[in-house]
């Protein structure tokens, strides 16, 4: 069937074709490696150029006077501002978790007593 000859020559081809293949799979990985720190560097430079942008806006003092009194809702001494509060706004969503009526304390002391008592479940 198979001479001496092709089985060397197949053995051969194998050998060269296993000592390709990690030299291969690493240069894909580096490519793949370098595409992707492209990326990466792409972003940081729009991030750049972005904060760049953001620096040259808060040199100008008209833009700082006008953030400040937008964001931050400061005024000139002698100003009057006001604040429109919507109705039907949800303030109970943004007011966060009722204040407790008891102290913290209290409320602990309860916990340890109900942990000492018998359980309910299980009778006496």
């Amino acid at each position: 069937m198979l001479t001496s000859r092709a089985a060397i020559l197949a053995l051969v081809v194998c050998v060269i074709a296993l000592s390709l293949a990690y030299p291969l799979r690493e240069y894909v990985m580096q490519q793949s490696q370098i595409a992707q720190l492209k990326e990466d560097r792409a972003r940081m430079e729009e991030n750049v150029a972005h904060l760049q942008e953001r620096e040259e806006a808060l040199t100008d003092e008209d833009y700082v006077e006008r953030e400040a009194r937008e964001r931050l809702h400061y005024q000139y001494p002698g100003e009057t501002a006001y604040i429109v509060v919507r109705p039907g706004a949800d303030d109970e969503a943004d007011a966060g978790p009722a204040a407790p009526t008891e102290p913290w304390f209290t409320e602990l002391w309860r916990s340890v007593e109900e942990a000492d008592g018998p359980d309910p479940d299980r009778g006496p």
